[in-house]
């Protein structure tokens, strides 16, 4: 959440940045006159207070000299300046409540150096890794693949819970428990992420803290009982949550995290696209990183946090590409996100495989996570980072795609073949 004072001293510049995400900044104006409500509430309630006070004073000393027939008319008086204070504090504090609900509402102000853009056609490359691999023949996607090789069963889960679900069978489920086991393992044992298993249900006020809700309530898969509880879409809610209202120590950050966790998405907004296959489903599994940085240091730890992702992409010998999210493109919570993008020979272009996203002190804010530089220090908002390390059915659909022989088999990479029990080959 954006901080109110920034908003109101710098109501041009937030105006322009929201202008720059495709947001309407006609809200800013409400919260102009908001402002200038709560501020004549204030000024209003100190008046009617200093009068409380003066009459009260005179009260007691009517008392004194025994005019008590004066002073007890006076005491109405008073009665009814303590009625008007009371309704002018409630309306300042709804005047208050709809600024924050408004500023909840607002999207995160993007980086300086994030390309300025509509939409995704203004993201820019930064760098590629790896060839696209040359086929002598024609090369199927993922699904044919799954299919022919009795590893992927997208009909039997429309039949047991619909479209946008898919069972992965033998050897396709044992490469899925793989990829998890490899991933959790670079990350933790080279990149130095601590690992964590945290709840796939979570309350309302975790949802608030990321900044799901309340806009994006849509996106949830919701349980109907009167607990409010969500499936996760990332296990990025649960773990930057893990310190919400808390004041941690300087000297303990950054921590890092990194969560395996199946996630559940409504894909509301995807009608129609994505139809075929595993890209856009509502259940998928997912390797998280998330971080929680200082604010001097979270631009470095977003390089690094890219850089852990990519290169599970490099040890797996999957070509890929890095782009830069213009401010059209990037997430709610994000000041700037790295996507990174692997290529599938199918569709003979990159997709995307991870969102790198460094949000500042916006979630920090919301979920009231600070830091203490020295004991007695004021505490800070800390910084908050996170990325897929990586999207682990997208990398299924990636080593299939990339990896498949003329005869449809799937030469599995040589990193993986200690996670599948000596399986080099899926025939």
């Amino acid at each position: 959440m954006l901080d109110l004072h920034f908003v109101r001293e710098n109501l041009d510049a937030v105006r322009g940045a929201l202008a720059e995400r495709n947001f309407p900044a006609e809200s800013l104006d409400t919260f102009v006159q908001l402002d200038a409500d709560r501020r004549r509430l204030i000024s209003e309630s100190d008046e009617v207070n200093q009068k409380r006070n003066a009459a009260s004073k005179e009260i007691g000393e009517l008392m004194k000299s025994g005019q008590k027939e004066e002073a007890e008319s006076r005491k109405a008086e008073v009665a009814d300046l303590k009625t008007r204070q009371a309704e002018l504090e409630a309306n300042r504090d709804a005047a208050e409540a709809a600024m924050n609900e408004l500023l909840a509402g607002l999207p995160n102000i993007p980086a300086a150096d994030v390309p300025v853009g509509k939409d995704e056609s203004a993201n820019v490359e930064i760098r590629k890794w790896g060839e696209p691999r040359e086929f002598d023949f024609e090369p199927k996607d993922h699904v044919d693949l799954g299919e022919r090789l009795g590893i992927l069963d997208q009909e039997r889960a429309a039949k047991i819970a619909g479209a946008r679900f898919a069972i992965l069978n033998g050897a396709g489920a044992r490469l899925e428990r793989a990829l998890v086991n490899f991933m959790l393992d670079i990350h933790t044992r080279e990149h130095g992420y601590t690992e964590t298993l945290p709840p796939f249900l979570v309350n309302e006020t975790a949802l608030f803290g990321t900044g799901q809700l309340p806009k994006f309530a849509g996106d949830l898969f919701h349980l109907t009982d009167d607990r409010r509880f969500s499936l996760i879409p990332t296990a990025e809610v649960p773990v930057t949550n893990y310190h919400a209202d808390e004041i941690l120590d300087a000297k303990d950050l950054p921590k890092c995290y990194t969560a395996y966790s199946p996630c559940f998405r409504s894909e509301a907004g995807s009608y129609g696209r994505d139809t075929r296959g595993l890209i856009r489903q509502h259940q998928f599994e997912k390797v998280e990183l998330v971080k929680l940085a200082l604010p001097e240091e979270s631009e470095n730890e977003h390089d690094k946090l890219t850089a852990d992702a990519e290169k599970i992409l490099q040890l797996l010998g999957l070509p890929y590409r890095t782009v830069v999210l213009s401010t059209g493109d990037m997430g709610f919570g994000a000041k700037k996100t790295y996507d990174i993008e692997v290529w599938l020979p199918s569709q003979n272009t990159y997709r995307e495989i991870s969102s790198c996203s460094n949000c500042g002190d916006f979630q920090a804010r919301r979920m009231n996570l600070r830091f203490r530089r020295t004991s007695g220090s004021k505490p800070e908002f800390a910084h908050t980072l996170n990325g897929s390390g990586l999207a682990v059915g997208r990398t299924w659909i990636a080593i299939l795609e990339n990896y498949q022989n003329e005869d449809g088999s799937i030469s599995i990479p040589e990193i993986l073949w200690q996670f599948m029990g000596g399986v080099t080959e899926i025939r």
